[in-house]
């Protein structure tokens, strides 16, 4: 059973959103894991909180919380602007770092389908420096493909091993990535991990990477000139 020092939703104030997040910090937390999602409620599916809680137990605080709101989110092109969706995860970034119940933390990003690319997008972005990993299941960094050179953060890409158009598009994607990455396969499994065992394979995997290259504390100064 996961102790917890914080488990409740919080309000992320923004200049043009205000968007609203679960934020879990059990006892002794290790770092900060940052769930980005643009469906306007990806934050209760079933399956997010399964790898968010198996996180939790490993004892990583996580905060779970949707870049649009859900009227936003009906507009599909604003599912897609993958821009838009990197600058709102780069202002909760910022709001991570200001909070004093996560601002002592290390930071790493997880994103699948287009959110993989924000996660991608903002921790490559010129100047921020501020997240420690990145790892992306079932997701599409090559739609973050202009910045996959810039990263400077160990990256993980994890695909189902039937997902092979995903698949295809993964290894493209590490082609281009310079720093420590690698790809990992969950054997028969589909888009979306709905196999037998392979959605807890898939965050596990996320786990042992956050494990291995997320460590406690900032690993750079707080933006103050940030909003």
């Amino acid at each position: 059973m996961t102790n917890y020092k914080f488990n409740e939703s919080v309000r992320i104030d923004m200049e043009d959103v205000a968007l609203v997040g679960d934020l879990a910090i059990p006892e002794d937390a290790l770092g900060l894991v940052i769930f980005a999602y643009a469906s306007g409620d990806g934050r209760l599916q079933e399956s997010n909180r399964f790898v968010a809680e198996h996180l939790q137990r490993s004892r990583f605080a996580t905060l779970l919380f949707d870049l649009l709101t859900e009227e936003e989110a009906q507009d599909i092109k604003k599912q897609r602007d993958i821009t838009k969706l990197t600058q709102r995860l780069i202002q909760t970034t910022y709001w991570v770092q200001k909070d004093s119940r996560t601002a002592e933390f290390g930071i790493g990003y997880i994103g699948a389908d287009t959110e993989a690319a924000a996660a991608i997008g903002a921790a490559a972005a010129e100047g921020s420096e501020i997240a420690q990993a990145v790892v992306s299941y079932g997701g599409r960094p090559d739609l973050a493909d202009a910045v996959l050179p810039d990263l400077q953060v160990p990256t993980l890409l994890i695909v189902g091993g039937k997902d092979e158009a995903v698949l295809e598009m993964n290894i493209q994607a590490q082609n281009q990535i310079q720093t420590i990455h690698d790809v990992e396969l969950v054997p028969d499994a589909t888009h979306k991990f709905e196999e037998p065992g392979a959605l807890e394979m898939a965050a596990q995997l996320a786990t042992d990477w956050f494990r291995k290259y997320l460590k406690r504390g900032k690993q750079h100064p707080l933006h103050q000139n940030q909003p």
